[in-house]
């Protein structure tokens, strides 16, 4: 019943939404700011509060991101805006092998493109979009100028996270196989991710920050796991239009076959390490 009431409230706005724009000029820039906290862990359990504070700020480039959207009715560009770290002055190298690259998304064909760099090796990610069964609730809240609607869904984990880089996805496997030698089971549990969105009937368009879309309006706001992101500034049909070019360089990889090269190289280097300190003792 709240489904089919914000489905009336829904038409209702979009009803609203002016029609003297022609789809060819239809054009948005959306800026979000991404705040994450962070997780320490049993490590984190023997830090003092001054220690605690000391990381947070060292990895407050990580956990404090700003990105721009850029959007037409079908195509969007999502981008992250380079940041100078806090403490050296530099760009966070380290991090920018487990980030996200520049997204393209193409609504109407279903087309994900991603320029992902690693270790100074470059990739295009070509796949479909992230699939996500919204649930929609008439709950509204004010973002701004904008009435937006509350959406929630649950996604596997690794799906979000495809570009990023765990080591429990390394650990993973050993425990895995332990609990199927001991169940006689090959099924292990996919951890799933909470997503909650809020998106405008108002910009009626599919697109949305990050591997987020597909809700009849602009997302303007979501929070999954540790991690919001929160539209900050949007501008409507500019003057000068900026043109959405899908990247094209880079190895074409899927994005099952990118974490598939993470966890190889991640793994490469572990027993390297491993090596040296053999050695060393």
């Amino acid at each position: 019943m709240e489904t089919l009431i914000s489905k009336f409230i829904i038409s209702g706005l979009m009803l609203l939404m002016p029609t003297d724009v022609s789809t060819q000029d239809f054009q948005g820039k959306a800026y979000y700011s991404s705040k994450s906290t962070l997780d320490l862990g049993r490590w984190g359990a023997r830090l003092s509060a001054a220690q605690k504070k000391q990381v947070q700020a060292r990895l407050k480039n990580r956990l404090e991101k700003t990105y721009v959207l850029t959007f037409t009715l079908e195509e969007s560009m999502f981008k992250e805006e380079d940041k100078l770290d806090a403490i050296s002055g530099a760009t966070d190298s380290w991090g920018k092998n487990f980030a996200q690259g520049d997204q393209y998304k193409n609504v109407k064909t279903n087309t994900l493109l991603q320029d992902q760099e690693f270790y100074g090796k470059r990739f295009l990610v070509k796949d479909k979009l992230q699939k996500i069964e919204w649930d929609m609730t008439a709950e509204t809240k004010q973002i701004g100028n904008y009435t937006c609607f509350k959406a929630t869904a649950s996604v596997p984990t690794s799906e979000l996270l495809w570009y990023s880089f765990s080591w429990d996805r390394l650990r993973r496997p050993q425990a895995n196989n332990d609990e199927n030698n001991e169940e006689g089971t090959n099924e292990s549990a996919e951890k799933l991710t909470q997503i909650e969105a809020w998106y405008t009937p108002q910009i009626p368009v599919g697109h949305g920050p990050s591997e987020y879309w597909g809700l009849p309006g602009l997302i303007l706001e979501v929070s999954a796991g540790t991690t919001t992101m929160l539209c900050t500034k949007i501008v409507m049909n500019p003057k000068e239009k900026a043109k959405i070019k899908a990247p094209e360089r880079g190895k074409e990889i899927t994005k099952k076959e990118y974490q598939e090269t993470l966890i190889k190289k991640m793994t490469e280097m572990r027993e390297m390490y491993r090596g040296r300190r053999s050695r060393r003792s």
